[in-house]
């Protein structure tokens, strides 16, 4: 028998009633990280290709990564290497079966966030 009410009823999970859980924001947010990985590569790699056109190029390239801005994406790509490099190593270990309980869960998730604000000030510090 066909179910009436389903047009009034909220898709689930509803965005209303729908709570993020630290698990599902640190798994998206690796995702964020490996996209934003691969475009400052790609401003590396132009920073090279630069450096092999000219000098006037290479000027400008590295002015711009050299600026303010271009200070705020390398720093912002290092704290996204750190992050998705301890996001992968939490992975391991829950392919390993270990850490897979909600309370592990949790303190594997506070790790790769702390570890990884932790690693890009010491990575600072040392450069």
């Amino acid at each position: 028998m066909a179910d009436v009410n389903r047009g009034n009823r909220p898709l689930s999970p509803h965005l209303q009633i729908y709570r993020p859980q630290l698990n599902s924001i640190t798994s998206i947010l690796t995702r964020i990280t490996g996209n934003a990985l691969l475009l400052g590569c790609l401003l590396i790699v132009w920073w090279f290709l630069a450096a092999a056109t000219s000098p006037e190029y290479f000027a400008f390239a590295d002015w711009l990564l050299t600026s303010f801005i271009g200070d705020l994406i390398m720093l912002g790509s290092l704290w996204a290497l750190w992050y998705h490099l301890l996001a992968g190593v939490r992975h391991l270990i829950w392919d390993n079966a270990i850490g897979l309980d909600l309370a592990s869960a949790d303190k594997l998730s506070w790790a790769v966030i702390g570890g990884s604000l932790f690693l890009t000030l010491f990575t600072v510090a040392i450069v």
